[in-house]
């Protein structure tokens, strides 16, 4: 997602924003901008392109003023150029707006507007934000108010930085969900807005991490927070470690805990660019793949190892059921010794965080022996697996540095996501109607999974009523089933509990001897086309004397009479749950790791990169 940089106090803000937005690079972008109140009047200069391209511009037109917001930003509306860059300035040139997020109900907003003479200069959902400030800062409001008043308009997770020639004094800041975070960085006589801590670390440790629905008016002397009905709110000021890694964490105690809360920015980060909302469009240029060719595919195998390969699971249902393509999951370390039937009709598709696993590396070379298109789900930017594949989608997480994979799975559930609506629309399989709606439903994920990151603290509760447990079996059906074996794969991991991941069918032709009181149950069963089945798998562990954890829908009025053990989650679209019910999971096993007192991000054993065979 988008980086965020502001400043007020009493030193020029241009060069604290650029370097700012420099130590943010690592999130990946695609544009750059900056506004800084200059003798009354708003500035900004913004550009397409690398950072480099926007200091090119300073350079040439200089801007100087004592307070100012800058901007990075992957495109999610509208391509990715000047006139889509942040900053967003309204009609008056008196306000401006820096977003992180996706404003879900931007059309109904935009038609709204438009009907009440508002003109637009984007085509990015964000600039609605700064025309409803605007227009309620013209019905009376403060600057304060008129954010809190546009606040509750927006449906989403956002972050988002205003100022105002109106009010010169002060900057406004507001976090809604976790579009990731925002940190006010607190000075001597000045003031700091950020989306992460390595933008301001150079100026002050000491820092204040907003909440979800709260607002802060920061000035140069003070910073104010409410929440949004403009409650005070006593946030509690952090010192930050000198020590760079303790740094990086932020408010997180792990790193592992900080990449699962990310999975807003990552999810948003992985869409960008990638999805046209307006036209209901998915478009992949980086596979290098046109109709016709699209047409000759006649099987796609999918290969990976642990986390990854689960994803590929998933993607093997999506790909399947949108693209009409047959498709095989082989696990990377045994593709080659299978004597894979390859031929140049099929695609080799690999999937790797580190884009340098050896395993799948050396699948790919495989299919490349054999004649296959090979292309790549990778995070690593400049990787082996992204350099030698002919078309490469990048999940553009950002760094994962705990060695259990946590944003690096969803990213790719969306990216197979992407890539079954690309195929089926260049096939023909795929009709308008259908390709819309698809698309559409991407809109509403990353704030469904914000959602369920907001429940994090009934998931420690539950992690510590089972954290002692020296065994677990989790079930899952049809496009839930890879989940199961991933939400177990996370258990053993970094808890070194035994668990193990099964099909909730096959459970009554084995692993159903296992069942007792002392080894719980994890049944996905949110709301999809094997609930029914799931229920019945549910009351077959009842009944053997085994405590179930189910993870469910909002709304199910069965599963609580069955079990009290619920991780509830939001209602998605089915072909979309894999994405929402592997965050509780996620949680589940971070939790119980840290209740057990292990090393979470650096589990025994175990490699980010697995470099051998």
């Amino acid at each position: 997602m988008c980086g965020i940089v502001g400043y007020i106090g009493e030193q020029d803000s241009t060069p604290i924003i650029l370097k700012g937005l420099k130590r943010l690079e690592y999130r990946g972008y695609d544009s750059a901008g900056v506004a800084v109140l200059e003798n009354s009047h708003i500035e900004i200069r913004r550009d397409a392109g690398k950072l480099s391209h926007l200091e090119a511009l300073v350079h040439d037109t200089p801007l100087h003023g004592k307070i100012g917001i800058g901007h990075t930003r992957w495109a999610t509306h509208g391509e990715p150029n000047a006139r889509n860059a942040h900053p967003h300035i309204g009609s008056t040139g008196e306000f401006v707006v820096v977003h992180n997020g996706i404003v879900e109900n931007y059309l109904a907003l935009r038609e709204e507007l438009a009907a009440e003479g508002t003109e637009f200069h984007s085509d990015t959902d964000s600039e609605t934000i700064v025309h409803l400030v605007e227009k309620f800062y013209a019905a009376g409001s403060n600057l304060a108010e008129a954010v809190r008043q546009t606040l509750r308009r927006l449906k989403g997770a956002h972050g988002i930085v205003v100022m105002s020639s109106r009010e010169p004094d002060k900057i406004v800041a507001a976090r809604m969900g976790n579009a990731g975070g925002v940190v006010i960085g607190l000075g001597e006589g000045e003031n700091f807005v950020a989306s992460d801590l390595p933008a301001i670390l150079e100026h002050t440790r000491r820092v204040m991490f907003l909440e979800s629905h709260q607002m802060a008016i920061v000035s140069k002397e003070s910073v104010e927070v409410t929440d949004l009905d403009g409650n005070p709110v006593k946030l509690p000021v952090q010192t930050i470690s000198w020590d760079p890694v303790a740094a990086e964490k932020g408010e997180y105690r792990h790193f592992m805990q900080k990449e699962i809360h990310e999975q807003v920015r990552s999810l948003t980060d992985t869409l960008a660019g990638r999805v046209d909302f307006d036209e209901g469009k998915v478009i992949l240029h980086e596979l290098n793949l046109d109709a016709e060719q699209a047409k000759k595919i006649k099987r796609i195998i999918i290969t990976a190892c642990g986390t990854a390969a689960h994803a590929g699971m998933v993607g093997k249902i999506l790909i399947e059921r949108i693209a009409r393509i047959p498709v095989e999951v082989a696990i990377a370390s045994e593709f080659r010794y299978a004597d894979p039937l390859v031929d140049e009709d099929t695609v080799v598709l690999a999937i790797s965080q580190s884009g340098e696993t050896a395993d799948t590396l050396a699948a790919m070379e495989e299919g490349r022996q054999k004649g296959a298109r090979l292309w790549s789900i990778v995070n690593a930017i400049g990787s082996q697996a992204m350099r030698i594949a002919d078309g490469c989608i990048s999940m553009q997480t950002g760094p994962e540095i705990g060695v259990a994979s946590t944003k690096a799975f969803t990213a790719p559930l969306i990216d197979l996501y992407l890539l079954a609506v690309y195929l089926g629309d260049l096939r023909g399989t795929l009709e308008a109607g259908e390709r819309f709606r698809l698309v559409q439903d991407l809109m509403a994920v990353p704030a469904l999974v914000g959602e369920c990151l907001s429940r994090e603290p009934q998931v420690k509760a539950l992690a510590r009523k089972f954290m002692n447990m020296e065994h677990m079996l989790y079930l899952g059906r049809g496009i839930n089933n890879p989940i199961a074996y991933e939400g177990a794969l996370k258990l053993k991991e970094i808890s070194y509990i035994h668990a193990e991941g099964y099909p909730a069918g096959e459970m009554k032709h084995g692993p159903i001897a296992l069942i007792d009181r002392d080894m719980p149950v994890v049944a996905l069963a949110p709301d999809d086309p094997w609930y029914d089945k799931m229920i019945s798998q549910i009351e077959q562990a009842l009944a053997r004397g085994g405590a179930v954890i189910a993870v469910a829908t909002d709304g199910d009025n069965r599963i609580p009479d069955l079990t009290e053990n619920i991780l509830w989650v939001p209602k998605v679209p089915w072909l979309l749950s894999p994405v929402i019910t592997i965050i509780p999971l996620q949680l589940f096993a971070y939790h119980i790791a840290s209740l057990r007192g292990l090393d979470v991000d650096q589990p025994r054993n175990l490699a980010k990169s697995v470099t051998v065979e």
